[in-house]
């Protein structure tokens, strides 16, 4: 019987969650842990990271795991490529589900830069009321900017206080729609929206509301991957689960994997 470990986080992992037991798999969800209520899923979940390449290994291997699908968010770069090495140490199936990138369109007006370094620089100048779609994970490094006041669009309410001097939070879970981002980002007289180029539906409102209302976005281009199959469906992946059961066995399946 398969036994699937889904890295998720994500709206696609949410969704292969429920296709999955919709089909009665044996499946189990993995969560990093950065949200403090994850939503329920209807398979088993497990929250936390594994410990690194060594970890993901041991736990695949004690788990009994046969299949692996990294639906993590496309920024979660060092889970992707621990998933990448591990799945090869173990002679496991891996298949990515990730989000064709969003595409800059008439009327937009991006800056897109390599990271988040380079975000942060392109805040160089006057005070200005900025809107960091990023989550909580790197705030820190817009302290180097302390000129101007930040929006922080946040899934929970933060534990201790944002390292920024200036600044509004915003908790809020999407799916987002474009009539609720342009009244925030009137609301928060917005200058400049900075965000991830995450892709997909989920958070794709707030860039049609800056081309509504003519504001700059600077764009954080997405890191680096090792290579690996992808898709971008979900059917894809069940069509993926039924063709990587029939292959041969893999050496490290021999081993007991």
């Amino acid at each position: 019987m398969r036994n699937v470990l889904v890295l998720g986080g994500t709206l696609e992992a949410s969704a292969l969650a429920r296709a999955l037991a919709e089909r009665g798999e044996r499946a189990v969800l993995s969560y990093a842990g950065r949200v403090a209520q994850p939503k329920a899923q209807p398979i088993a979940v497990r929250v936390g990271g594994f410990g690194g390449v060594d970890g993901l290994v041991r736990h695949l291997r004690e788990e009994q795991v046969t299949h692996v699908v990294d639906a993590t968010h496309p920024f979660a770069a060092r889970m992707s490529a621990n998933a990448v090495a591990a799945c090869a140490e173990c002679g496991l199936p891996l298949l990515a589900l990730t989000r064709p990138g969003w595409q800059a369109g008439p009327g937009d007006r991006w800056r897109t830069v390599p990271d988040l370094p380079a975000a942060v620089a392109a805040l160089s100048g006057p005070p200005l009321r900025v809107m960091l779609a990023l989550g909580r994970m790197h705030l820190s490094a817009f302290a180097a900017q302390p000129q101007h006041h930040y929006i922080l669009r946040l899934v929970d309410l933060p534990e201790l206080r944002p390292p920024l001097p200036q600044h509004t939070v915003v908790v809020s879970r999407g799916p987002f729609d474009l009539e609720g981002d342009i009244a925030l980002l009137r609301a928060q007289r917005v200058d400049v929206v900075v965000c991830k180029n995450a892709g997909g539906a989920g958070a794709e409102a707030k860039l049609h509301a800056a081309r509504e209302l003519e504001l700059p976005i600077v764009m954080v281009a997405r890191p680096p991957l090792p290579a690996r199959q992808e898709v971008t469906r979900v059917a894809e992946v069940l069509l993926w689960l039924e063709a990587a059961h029939h292959a041969p066995t893999s050496r490290g399946a021999e081993r007991g994997v």
